[in-house]
């Protein structure tokens, strides 16, 4: 591994920030080895790592920072790509174990193999700093996308090579020419059989002509790389042998950082961490002069009211993890310490000429769910965070940290309205916190609508779907029950991609019944488009539920009784309460049933008569799908060992 030398009266001083002290604490030269420095690990996991500490104590010129944002479509190779360049230039050893997806750094995001939070890092490559930010590419998270931009000086714009521009190609794009920043194209995963580099190419310059990109930008420089394959080419006849060719597009298209070193101190946060010792820490782009730890600065909000402060610690990011610096300057991207209650969008600028930044606009959310404190029968029995207080500090938190996310005060009850850009967005924010020990119940999520010119307007996306010719019919009928208006269908090697303009009502709960329907063969995506008129009522589910009628516990008899009324959520051995749904009706309406009827036993015994008891396997629900199988009526009840269905209280079970 190369190894920055450090000066070791500085190098001693570095604190392992999230570690436990009582076996850490601070780094004595004995401990640091090889040169070797104990840094933190941006985002949840306090584990402090090795990495490689190049030019971290040295004030980098400005003219020799690259801020860089890497911005796709979901599951186009974002991080794969960041892994790679971190890899190549220098920041491991040869034979170090580096895991898959560094930037990765929530257990969720590693599940489920997409990116949830936008994460910083950087390397040195010929004497160039490149800070490297990685965004999300699923539309639901589209809010992180749109505030860590303004870090950037410039985009790499990934695009899949065989599938070209995606829905979200469309909507980070546009964010980007939105702040006027150069574009570098590059095709990834230019090493599949099917890939169409020069077709894509052509689909991406469609693209920019289609958001009126300025000649100097619609100019742009391509790459063709595969991530994987750890290569890169400027022609995509020609195999590349590594990434130097995409660094020194990196070095060469995209500016360094402009402003003035001798003026006031500008530093506006566009992303939070958190620390479990030093509170909140805000992330930024110094956008003019420089900063000291120590300073006493004035942070300006949103609402323009200003604070006095004083930076108390500061950290660089080295590679993914975080080190501790005392000084920076023009051009870097930092994390700062010393206000307790920074926010996105706070500027820390000078006390004797404070000039605070403009906060960048976000898309407004589009649908909402309410949270409700757990009333069940089985309430405080799993969770550590029960109460409405627990519930309202935690979402009022998570709110600082995602400017996409609003949570207003319910009036007429005991709870919050929780507003976002979808249903996945949501269902994330539920999984972080059943995680954390929070126990709570939530409604069905229903779109935010709008009132203009006394009419009723509705949020509408772009629904894009690739699929198999021989699913084309289903799907198509399943998409137009659902209010979707076809834009366009093209056919080409037995798939056909469809586009839609559909209700964000339609797709709620349409993604389990499409993978369903093409045996999970199809792909789905979709992206904010506009608000439009109403549609007409749409009817969320055909059929009624089993509930059970009393407390009890689910009796394998019982349920094999129960199954010719319907499909089952639960196996045997399981505790319920009145009310709890236990399956689905096979008809319209609502049935109350009692999972617990045992057999009659007599002495009476005659060959033959008895049944078998053979029962199906339960119908495993997911979070996603218990939040949009519910209706009007109906609650999910969360907790960390448990996610379970049920009727509301006001619901009379006969």
């Amino acid at each position: 591994m190369s190894v920055g030398r450090t000066d070791p009266a500085k190098r001693d001083k570095f604190n392992i920030v999230g570690a436990d002290t009582s076996s850490c604490g601070t780094m004595t030269p004995a401990s640091a080895a090889d040169d070797r420095s104990l840094l933190y690990l941006a985002g949840s996991d306090t584990t402090p790592r090795l990495c490689s500490n190049q030019e971290t104590m040295t004030l980098h010129e400005p003219g020799k920072i690259r801020n860089v944002a890497i911005v796709a479509h979901v599951d186009h190779g974002k991080t794969t790509l960041v892994d790679e360049l971190f890899k190549q230039s220098g920041m491991f050893r040869k034979n170090q174990a580096v895991a898959e997806r560094l930037m990765d750094s929530m257990d969720l995001e590693r599940e489920r193999g997409i990116t949830i939070s936008s994460k910083n890092g950087s390397f040195v490559y010929r004497d160039y700093l490149i800070n490297i930010i990685d965004t999300p590419g699923h539309a639901d998270f589209g809010g992180q996308v749109e505030r860590v931009l303004k870090m950037a000086d410039g985009a790499l714009l990934l695009v899949d090579a065989q599938d070209g521009p995606m829905p979200q190609t469309y909507f980070v794009l546009k964010k980007a020419l939105a702040l006027n920043l150069p574009v570098v194209v590059v095709l990834n995963k230019i090493d599949r059989p099917n890939a169409r580099p020069e077709w894509a190419v052509d689909e991406v310059f469609d693209l920019f002509v289609r958001l009126d990109a300025p000649h100097e930008i619609l100019d742009f420089h391509t790459i063709y790389a595969s991530a994987t394959g750890g290569y890169a080419s400027d022609d995509p006849r020609v195999r590349g042998t590594d990434m130097s060719m995409l660094l020194d597009a990196i070095v060469k298209y995209i500016p360094s950082p402009s402003g003035s070193a001798d003026g006031p101190l500008q530093l506006q946060v566009s992303s939070i961490d958190y620390s479990p010792f030093l509170g909140r820490l805000g992330i930024g782009k110094i956008t003019s002069g420089t900063l000291k730890t120590g300073t006493s600065v004035v942070v300006a909000n949103t609402h323009g009211k200003s604070v006095p402060s004083r930076i108390t610690k500061m950290y660089r990011f080295n590679c993914n993890q975080k080190v501790e610096t005392e000084h920076a300057g023009l051009g870097e991207i930092v994390a700062v310490a010393g206000m307790g209650d920074v926010s996105v969008g706070d500027t820390y600028t000078d006390v004797n000429n404070p000039q605070p930044l403009e906060s960048a606009e976000v898309d407004p959310p589009t649908i909402f769910m309410n949270f409700l404190p757990n009333t069940s029968p089985f309430s405080g029995t799993e969770g550590r965070y029960v109460t409405s207080t627990h519930l309202a500090e935690r979402l009022r938190r998570e709110a600082l940290s995602d400017v996409a996310l609003h949570v207003d005060e319910l009036g007429d009850a005991t709870g919050y309205k929780v507003s976002g850009r979808g249903e996945l967005h949501l269902s994330i924010l539920i999984e972080k916190m059943r995680r954390e020990g929070y126990e709570f119940q939530v409604a069905c999520p229903k779109v935010i609508y709008r009132l203009e010119n006394d009419k009723r307007l509705e949020p509408y996306e772009e629904l894009t779907i690739d699929i198999p010719d021989e699913y084309m019919g289903t799907v198509m009928e399943k998409v137009g029950l659902r209010k979707g208006q076809m834009l366009e269908m093209k056919q080409e090697n037995k798939a056909t991609r469809l586009k839609y303009r559909i209700p964000t009502r339609g797709l709620l709960g349409f993604k389990s019944e499409f993978m369903s329907d093409t045996k999970g063969m199809g792909v789905l995506s979709y992206i904010f488009s506009d608000y439009g008129p109403y549609a007409g009522d749409m009817r969320n589910r055909k059929n009624g539920v089993l509930m059970a009628i009393e407390a009890c516990t689910t009796v394998a008899y019982a349920l094999f009784n129960l199954q010719r009324r319907g499909r089952l959520f639960l196996k045997p051995g399981i505790k319920v309460y009145k009310g709890q749904i236990v399956g689905e009706h096979c008809r319209d309406n609502d049935l109350a049933v009692n999972p617990a009827k045992g057999k009659q036993l007599t002495n009476m015994r005659a060959s033959g008569s008895d049944e078998n008891v053979i029962l199906t396997p339960p119908t495993e629900m997911s979070l996603e799908d218990c939040i949009t199988y519910i209706n009007d009526d109906e609650l999910v009840e969360v907790t960390p060992k448990s996610i379970r269905l049920r009727k509301a209280q006001h619901v009379r079970i006969k």
